[in-house]
């Protein structure tokens, strides 16, 4: 049965985006930028609704007044595709530095663009960098909201922590608070796999690091502060999830967390 549902979801996953790019398209180009963000909030609540109703997956958001008014750094776990588009309809204007390579391809570009995402050639430095640099500090200016994965790229659940030191030069040099954000979506929609499980998870939103830290001390904050919330949430997660079949990297970690205890 979780096959099938799995591959039911993920053919009408991709149906479902065709589809809305498709009719939403001009809906999307001809209205003002903000009023535009309609149509992939929109996707996203679509997609909540396919994995509830095919695969039985729920989730609920706990934290939600801790995010601030104006411009702040978001930084979410990435764990699966799940979390690249989850959240957006619970923030007002949010904005990707992104590889340039996206914005050249058709359609997905365009609206890439629409929306003032950052592009970046992931080797670039210099001046180069410091154009990066000033578009995010402008878009944060009118109250944007900057999505940084502080690890950088997909883990598994339970993975040993790998933040790149990159989000402690963002944090220092756009001087913006970072909200940290912790999840275990990669339970449900594992990276790199086709299966989807049902069930149900947490997504906490943690207090904002204020900005004006070291960026040394910036850094092993959001760690401890992640990590710790995030064993705590992955404990309680397969706790209600007795069914899940667990990653290695998740078994591993839960067997540590009885050692400690």
């Amino acid at each position: 049965m979780i096959i099938l549902r799995s591959v039911l979801f993920n053919i009408v996953f991709y149906i479902n985006l065709i589809a809305q790019m498709i009719v939403m398209t001009p809906f999307y180009f001809l209205s003002p930028r903000k009023t535009s963000w309609f149509v992939p909030k929109n996707w996203a609540r679509s997609n909540h609704w396919l994995f509830r109703v095919i695969v039985g997956t729920t989730f609920e958001i706990e934290g939600l007044e801790n995010i601030p008014e104006g411009g702040y750094i978001f930084a979410p776990k990435h764990q699966s595709f799940w979390d690249v588009y989850a959240l957006l309809p619970w923030l007002s204007d949010p904005f990707f530095i992104l590889k340039r390579e996206l914005v050249w391809i058709p359609l997905f570009g365009w609206y890439v663009q629409k929306q003032r995402m950052v592009p970046v050639d992931r080797g670039a430095r210099g001046k180069v960098m410091a154009a990066v640099m000033k578009r995010a500090r402008d878009e944060l200016a009118t109250g944007r909201q900057l999505i940084i994965y502080p690890e950088g790229t997909r883990r598994p659940p339970g993975a040993p922590p790998e933040y790149k030191y990159g989000i402690a030069r963002l944090y220092r040099d756009l001087d913006m608070p970072v909200v940290p954000v912790v999840m275990h979506p990669g339970l449900f929609w594992p990276r790199r796999k086709f299966l989807r499980y049902p069930g149900h998870f947490k997504v906490q939103i943690l207090p904002p690091i204020e900005s004006g830290l070291d960026p040394d001390v910036f850094l092993k904050t959001l760690v401890d502060v992640m990590e710790t919330a995030s064993d705590a949430l992955l404990v309680e997660t397969v706790k209600n999830n007795p069914h899940l079949p667990l990653p290695p990297t998740a078994a591993q970690r839960l067997k540590e967390l009885q050692t400690q205890v």
